[in-house]
């Protein structure tokens, strides 16, 4: 593999079916579909864990989360564990960060990174203390607010991602007036499609209401009823006060974010021609997690269906197959080797243990066939879940609870689930064998909880959380405080 830079794009709860190239019939993203079109668009990847804290640490460490143990929003990285910008930058790679990070705070080289630039990291510190409470789950009033705000305009948000954007252009515009004597790796993170579902009126014009798709399975009636589900949809009440034409709000106001996220890719994808870095640098896209939008009666992320725990992954440039398509499970944990490849370097024995394979050899039919992990702890989960990908079948695992069980070559929008089905006893329990190969459910449980009881505790006790309250979606840079407190418990 020749060594060369790579800017890697990572947006926050971008549902892996939203995208023109994925075959969705309505949404335009044509900067994101050419990019598939000139690399390979990995079909099965998924998330480690479906909420941003954990998930971006598992994505900077290559670890899985029972591994890093960031459980949840208010436990985040903090660098005690090495990511692959530590391992680059030891090696002499300049490495560098532009926008949503989500770790403990701003350190750059704690963090692995020569510089952060506008970084989001959680918030004061401190992150949401309110998912820590698990043992009997608060109801978390904010998310009431969804629906009722959901339609065009601009929020702090879109506002982040075009400053995201410029910076990008500029940090590009001097690495190529610059070159490094080593390639280097260039980590862009935007926050949308995440919410509030608000969206710059040009890119919400885009999805007239009345031609929106409905998501499926929203009627009452058709929503899939297990204990897991039920517990954090009263939690998570996002859907409690949408009506119709909310309904359809929200679905043309995330579709506009998609088009605002790719019209932002595009400028960055046209400062690598303009600048002539494109021929000596790959581009990696994916996102931290998905977004059930609306499927369900679901919104926001947290579950282990294909919208919340699948993710979008395209990776593009020299030595990627142009216009290849891959079906083979893929998570985020796999791109710490694919960066260390890409930029040229040989294993680091200390990584010897890390669960991913690069993604290059995985794009050229390569690897070996994997099960392949993600689990949820967090806010809104009465049990944990594990769900692993066993060739066809998707097994998700709660502690304590009946587990869920999903051919997806036969029945690829999980609408009929064979968990509690006897005809399947077999397959659940190759899969659950599968599951225990990788870890112990129920001990990595004891251990979530464990340490999110010692974090209760450090912020004065559970009361004293609920109280407080929390945030319903961490801020820009700058504007923290005003978020902070905001939406109490109920």
């Amino acid at each position: 593999m020749e060594p060369l830079n790579t800017i890697i794009i990572l947006s926050d709860e971008h549902n892996p079916r939203v995208l023109g190239c994925a075959g969705h019939p309505q949404v335009r993203t044509p900067h994101l579909d050419r990019l598939a079109a000139r690399g390979t668009r990995f079909t099965a990847a998924y998330t480690n864990c479906p909420i941003c804290v954990p998930a971006r640490a598992a994505f900077a460490t290559g670890r899985y989360v029972h591994e890093t143990r960031c459980w949840d929003n208010a436990i985040a990285y903090d660098g005690r564990l090495p990511s692959w910008g530590h391992r680059l930058m030891e090696a002499g790679h300049p490495v560098a960060a532009v926008g949503k990070l989500h770790y403990a705070g701003t350190d750059p080289a704690r963090d692995g990174f020569d510089e952060e630039i506008l970084p989001m990291h959680i918030v004061n510190g401190v992150g949401d203390l309110l998912g820590l409470v698990r043992d009997e789950l608060p109801r978390r009033a904010g998310s009431l607010k969804l629906g009722p705000e959901a339609g065009p305009g601009e929020s702090e948000y879109t506002r982040y991602d075009r400053s995201i954007a410029e910076e990008t252009v500029r940090w590009l515009e001097r690495a190529a007036r610059h070159p490094a004597g080593m390639p280097w790796v260039l980590y862009v993170g935007f926050v949308s499609p995440h919410f509030p579902l608000i969206a710059p009126p040009q890119f919400y014009a885009l999805y007239p209401e009345e031609r929106v798709p409905w998501p499926a399975m929203y009627d009452p009636i058709e929503r899939p009823r297990h204990p897991f589900i039920d517990a954090m949809r009263k939690c998570l009440c996002f859907d409690e006060p949408f009506d119709p034409p909310m309904v359809r709000r929200a679905v043309a106001a995330y579709l506009g974010l998609v088009s605002f996220l790719d019209d932002n890719v595009g400028r960055i994808l046209g400062a690598l021609e303009r600048t002539g870095l494109a021929a000596r640098t790959r581009v990696l896209y994916s996102s931290d997690h998905g977004d059930n939008l609306g499927t369900r009666g679901m919104w926001g992320k947290s579950t282990m269906y294909e919208e919340s725990a699948g993710i979008p992954l395209i990776l593009a440039g020299p030595g990627v197959p142009a216009g290849g398509v891959c079906s083979e499970p893929v998570t985020l944990v796999d791109v710490y080797p694919t960066l260390m490849e890409g930029a040229g370097r040989k294993p680091d024995p200390r990584d010897a243990g890390l669960p991913g394979a690069s993604l290059f050899g995985i794009a050229r039919g390569m690897a070996p066939r994997r099960t392949v992990l993600s689990e949820y702890h967090a806010a809104g989960a009465p049990a944990a879940s594990f769900m692993i990908r066993h060739g066809r079948y998707k097994y998700i695992h709660y502690v304590g609870m009946p587990p869920m069980l999903f051919d997806l070559e036969a029945d690829p929008y999980e609408r009929a689930d064979a968990g509690r089905d006897p005809r399947a006893r077999p397959v659940i329990a190759e899969c659950e064998a599968a599951l225990r190969a990788i870890v112990d459910p129920e001990a990595i449980d004891r251990l979530a909880r464990a340490d999110q009881r010692a974090k209760i505790a450090e912020h004065g006790g559970t009361e004293a959380i609920l109280r407080k309250g929390t945030f319903r979606y961490s801020p820009p840079p700058g504007v923290a405080a005003a978020y902070y407190q905001s939406s109490p418990a109920g």
